[in-house]
């Protein structure tokens, strides 16, 4: 469900979710003044919303978890986002064997999670992938490894921090 508030003359969305009778709340916010947090209660109006900085410290909540919610602190993954070039189905041949098999003993040695190519809807040509990885270092190494890339397959590439607060990944 998503619901939509108007606070201190901003629009934020909330998506909520039902669990174990409670309500999981989630903000998206449109000032960069305010950090969401991730609260539990039996209704909306227990969101909190809590200024990223007091009197010049950061917020213990900056990081979108609350320590007195019932779940689990997030795991942290790293994902790796490449953009390809637009012939890639072309170029990728002699290099593809080098780059899936780099991300297979990857999988293998437990470094990294997933990965896969990207496409927007409808279309048939990989427009990039991307990768999720256990650490920053691992995700590094295979850029640092990747065929693809020192092949220039791979135009640009990103590494972030996601913070997993649903699901297994």
């Amino acid at each position: 469900m998503t619901m939509t508030a108007d606070i201190a003359g901003s629009q934020f969305r909330y998506i909520l979710t039902m669990r174990h009778a409670s309500i999981a709340i989630f903000a998206r916010l449109s000032l960069p003044s305010l950090t969401p947090c991730f609260v539990t209660g039996s209704s909306a109006s227990s969101a909190l919303f809590v200024p990223s900085h007091r009197g010049g410290q950061q917020s213990t909540s900056s990081r979108l978890f609350s320590s007195s919610s019932s779940m689990s602190p997030p795991t942290t993954r790293y994902v790796l986002s490449y953009d390809y070039v637009p012939d890639v189905l072309e170029k990728r041949g002699p290099h593809r064997e080098g780059h899936l098999g780099l991300a297979s003993l990857m999988i293998q040695d437990g470094t990294c999670v997933s990965g896969g190519p990207t496409l927007i809807p409808g279309e048939s040509v990989p427009k990039g992938a991307i990768f999720v990885f256990k650490t920053k270092d691992a995700a590094e190494k295979f850029v640092t490894e990747d065929p693809y890339v020192s092949n220039g397959i791979v135009v640009s590439h990103t590494i972030s921090e996601w913070n997993v607060l649903l699901g297994t990944n």
